[in-house]
């Protein structure tokens, strides 16, 4: 009797012929994430980033291959799923390296694994940041749609699921033994080659990937206490504090006067979003057709005026007040990190704490989300009795409603809360209140303002796109508003009886229009990222009611605002702002590995073995009260 053979159907004869792949499919589709997430993260994969990228640093690339193919193994061997495999482990590499190009364009950094705790934040800000779909993202999604095609072709042997588990065990324990092992460990990561770079980690990125730069960040999660850190110590540096004056002499300043009668005056904080005097463009090649920083200039010559050197560029605002507020650095934290949301957990010295313990009134006002960078938990922290949050706004002025839905809340808006808020006040106490604005907040796009409300531009360098022009024309406008609040503000004090000292200060700079275009086609800045020294001084004025001295600040770090305000005003300080008064005789800032020294010059990499001592000082005395026994607190 002749026996009839079934023939097999052309999708059974094609996953016949392809089942030897199931013993490839790890090491190919991991070197084939690992390429295409470099060349997300970079936007290009050259020839140069083969020889001055990955060839220096092979180990790093391969480590982070095994671990792609190690995920890939365990999840097609546990799931007998191919297609499921590739698309997971595509996932796991091109994703952050997707956000990390974002980042990068849009802050100058990458992406953190503290990151993942500010996922609304960054959704919040990307989604309205007019970012484009690369070449190396469209290209990246049609290679994976073939990928999970072709492995839907691969079949994997039926076995019991002891057999499944142990062949899925197997590469899931070593891809976690890996990365605990190695990424996660200072000592092994060091011995294969990855060598720390915290302070420019977009250039740690390009060296040693994504996936690497990523895990390995992870050991900066835990902070660790200076070697010899004691009581002892920190009494030591608080008494040398208090008993010596090094600092350098605010000729002009109310102190310097002799006078100091007021001893407690009002204090009103204004940091305004992206605030930086863009009529300085016009010793660049630029003409605008009307002043927009009349009010800037004017209160210059009355008031003490310099820089702030912000560690932010392109975002991070609450980095900047978080500065601003405490004196504390965000150089000694793990890079990219947001205090407010993963350090400002408890109840923690700040200006505001300060001065409540003197019988101040606190206050903050920020016309966004109070969720908004964890704002709504910060602030009580720090020592604000009040905080008041775009949701305390009824129907408040909005503009720039193309990039913002709704709209943001204007400076003008905010002028006219401070002054009511300054009017319904408990006059029997002194005030400190601690403002942010939000109207000028990136992205930009001329259509966000009416024609008749834009600054013009009337000459540009050569070269400067459209839209890179219309959007500096959005900034500018803003610009013009930011400074239109402070002569507002500025009015409305000079006329109140009660002494009030106003400081305001921008917080970063941003990407205008196409990337640098705007600071690089002018010659503003010579560097086309966010490193450059240009990029991170912000206009700092401090003007009071009772004294127009004329002061020359120079450039101070963010974290020398409270202190210096201090000092202007012979105000008595807390051990913290004595030691960083002294120490602007060793070094104006240091932050993201630059260096701002005493005669105002840029220096970038290490610092000198005095300069060395008094920063090491500084994190000894911010230990101690952001993590320490607030010995120095004790002593107040």
């Amino acid at each position: 009797m002749q026996t009839l053979q079934t023939k097999d159907s052309l999708p059974q004869r094609i996953a016949r012929r392809l089942t030897p792949l199931r013993w490839v499919m790890a090491p190919l589709v991991g070197l084939i994430t690992l390429v295409c997430t470099e060349w997300i993260h970079r936007g290009t994969f050259t020839k140069e980033v083969w020889t001055s990228n990955v060839l220096p640093h092979l180990p790093s690339f391969l480590l982070s291959w095994l671990l792609l193919a190690l995920i890939y193994q365990a999840i097609a061997k546990l799931t007998r799923l191919h297609p499921v495999a590739v698309l997971v482990t595509g996932v796991l590499g091109c994703v952050p390296a997707t956000v990390t190009y974002y980042k990068l364009k849009l802050r100058g950094e990458p992406f953190f694994p503290w990151d993942l705790s500010q996922v609304s934040e960054a959704t919040d800000v990307m989604g309205k940041a007019g970012l484009e779909l690369q070449t190396s993202m469209w290209v990246t999604v049609l290679i994976y749609i073939a990928l999970i095609i072709l492995a839907c072709f691969i079949k994997e042997p039926k076995t019991d699921w002891r057999r499944r588990l142990m062949q899925g065990g197997i590469p899931a324990v070593g891809a976690l033994a890996l990365v605990v092992g190695v990424f996660f460990s200072p000592a092994v990561s060091k011995l294969v080659g990855i060598t720390p770079d915290m302070w420019m980690q977009n250039r740690y990125y390009r060296n040693y990937g994504v996936i690497a730069g990523f895990l390995t960040n992870i050991q900066n999660l835990q902070v660790d206490k200076p070697e010899n850190y004691s009581q002892q110590a920190v009494n030591e540096l608080v008494q040398e504090a208090q008993n010596q004056d090094l600092g350098p002499v605010f000729e002009g300043s109310y102190k310097e006067s002799g006078t100091n009668e007021i001893k407690q005056p009002n204090i009103i904080f204004v940091m305004d979003e992206s605030f930086w005097d863009v009529a300085e463009l016009e010793d660049y090649g630029v003409v605008f057709d009307q002043p927009v920083t009349p009010n800037l200039h004017r209160l210059m010559e009355t008031s003490a005026y310099g820089k702030a050197y912000s560690p932010s560029f392109g975002g991070g605002t609450c980095d900047v007040e978080f500065e601003a507020l405490t004196g504390y650095s965000v150089e000694f934290l793990p890079a990219g990190c947001k205090p407010f949301q993963q350090h400002v957990t408890r109840p923690m010295f700040s200006i505001a704490s300060y001065l409540k313990d003197q019988g101040y009134a606190t206050q903050a006002i920020h016309c966004y989300y109070a969720k908004f960078w964890s704002r709504n938990t910060a602030y009580p922290n720090l020592g604000f009795d009040e905080f008041i949050s775009l949701e305390d706004f009824e129907n408040p002025e909005r503009k720039r409603s193309v990039e913002w839905g709704n709209g943001l809340v204007t400076d003008a808006e905010m002028a006219r809360r401070i002054i009511s808020e300054w009017e319904g006040r408990d006059a029997s106490q002194p005030l400190f209140m601690h403002t942010v604005t939000m109207q000028n907040h990136t992205n930009y796009d001329k259509n966000n303002y009416p024609e008749e409300e834009l600054v013009g531009i009337l000459e540009a360098p050569e070269g400067m796109s459209e839209k890179t022009l219309g959007a500096l024309q959005d900034f500018a406008t803003g610009v013009r508003e930011a400074d239109a609040m402070l002569g507002t503000l500025t009015d409305y004090f000079s006329q109140v009886e009660e002494p009030v000292i106003l400081v305001f200060w921008g917080d970063h700079y941003n990407p205008i229009g196409s990337g640098y275009e705007v600071y690089t086609s002018t010659g503003y800045s010579s560097a086309a990222n966010s490193e450059a020294p240009e990029l991170h001084q912000m206009p700092l004025l401090i003007w009071s009611n009772y004294w127009d001295g004329k002061v020359d600040l120079g450039t101070v770090g963010a974290y020398e605002i409270s202190p210096v305000t201090f000092e202007l005003y012979g105000l008595e300080q807390p051990p913290l702002f004595d030691h960083l008064i002294d120490q602007l005789s060793a070094y104006r800032s240091r932050s993201h590995g630059v260096t701002i020294q005493p005669d105002g010059t840029a220096v970038t990499g290490d610092m000198t073995d005095e300069q060395m001592d008094w920063f090491s000082d500084h994190w000894m005395l911010q230990y101690d009260l952001m993590f320490g026994e607030e010995y120095a607190r004790v002593l107040e």
